[in-house]
């Protein structure tokens, strides 16, 4: 007589976080790898155009053999555009010789291909100035500007309204050096390098006869295109925040945090010209804001203080930079394209002539 068996109890049903938390392993693994091999097949691709780009310059297109060498890069292309497609067109061949140019230091292009992609270098080398290529490309490696945005930056001639653009290209340079250097973290890079003047304020659609106070108002009916002037490392804060100083109440317009510089930034906006008297005011908000707001690790707050007009020769008398204070302009009508980059590019040569007569005055007075 056969026994029954007992009856085999149901394999146990594995609980639903259990799953999930397995699934998010595998994908993470996943994604990791995946973007291992992109970085890798990019890097491949941009040494490879670097490496054909140097054959060209240094064995067809250079000195007396460039008439020549026109020739063979046309004969060059077809040849090739058969074998591998139109990436190496007389265009992409072209391309490929300027990346050369532009960077001429293997090493450094092995490291900024795996940051940027062809089409990232395809935007930077068409910029002639190598003080403004540089500036770009930096700042697109550490802040993984999709190609849109870069020529977005270009385009809004962010490198002519930042500060940094002032100095001279000696110092720019070395400010650029230490922010590579420091492998992305830029808490300790100049505040130049992230500050503007002028920021453009066309979006707000102000009238005539506005206020400090209508400014305000339209910047925050405004917020998220006011943080993309700004620039994208900008979280805000609070606006018309009350400080308390003795027996006497203040308030600070805009308070916003930059989370690359891990700074306090404070912006107090006025209508008309800079005027000597508002250092003392946003003085006064820095040291409040650093005695009772700054964190454990976070830099010294600074101020930008937003007009709509200054005297380039009074702000710089006054030598505010080293207080933590940024005058800047703001402009709510953008001039034609050709007008604006005539400005700024004047400027520019004015403020760098100033920096380089000032140790002369130091040292006649």
């Amino acid at each position: 007589m056969s026994r029954k068996r007992a009856p085999t109890a149901p394999p146990s049903v594995p609980a639903e976080p259990e799953v999930d938390a397995l699934y998010q392993h595998i994908r993470q693994r996943v994604e990791r790898a995946r973007a291992q091999v992109l970085t890798q097949v990019n890097q491949a691709l941009v040494l490879t155009y670097w490496h054909v780009g140097k054959a060209i310059k240094t064995r067809v297109l250079q000195g007396e053999r460039a008439a020549y060498g026109a020739g063979v890069l046309r004969q060059l292309a077809e040849r090739l555009t058969r074998d591998y497609g139109s990436g190496f067109s007389h265009s992409g061949l072209t391309r490929m010789a300027k990346l050369f140019d532009c960077l001429p230091d293997e090493p450094m292009v092995a490291t900024l291909s795996q940051q940027l992609s062809w089409s990232h270098f395809v935007e930077l080398i068409k910029i002639d100035d190598p003080t403004r290529r540089a500036f770009y490309t930096e700042l697109c490696a550490q802040a993984r500007w999709p190609v849109r945005t870069l020529r977005e930056r270009i385009d809004g001639l962010l490198f002519e309204r930042t500060a940094i653009a002032r100095q001279p290209e000696a110092a720019i340079r070395q400010e650029l050096a230490l922010l590579r250097e420091s492998e992305g973290n830029a808490a300790g890079a100049s505040p130049a390098l992230f500050l503007k003047d002028p920021y453009l304020l066309d979006f707000l659609d102000l009238k005539d006869g506005f206020t400090e106070k209508d400014l305000e108002a339209a910047i925050l009916a405004e917020l998220e295109r006011f943080i993309l002037e700004l620039g994208s490392d900008f979280a805000f804060m609070g606006r018309q925040k009350r400080i308390q100083v003795g027996g006497h109440d203040y308030v600070i317009d805009l308070l916003f945090f930059h989370r690359r510089l891990r700074r306090l930034v404070l912006i107090e906006l006025k209508l008309g010209e800079f005027r000597p008297e508002h250092k003392g005011q946003v003085e006064l908000y820095l040291k409040w804001l650093a005695k009772h707001e700054q964190q454990p690790g976070e830099n010294a707050p600074i101020a930008i203080i937003l007009c709509s007009d200054k005297d380039a020769e009074v702000v710089e008398l006054m030598d505010l930079e080293k207080d933590h204070i940024h005058v800047a302009e703001y402009w709510l009508q953008l001039p034609p394209q050709e007008v604006l980059r005539e400005r700024l590019h004047r400027a520019l040569v004015e403020a760098r002539a100033r920096l380089e007569r000032a140790p002369q005055v130091g040292l006649n007075g």
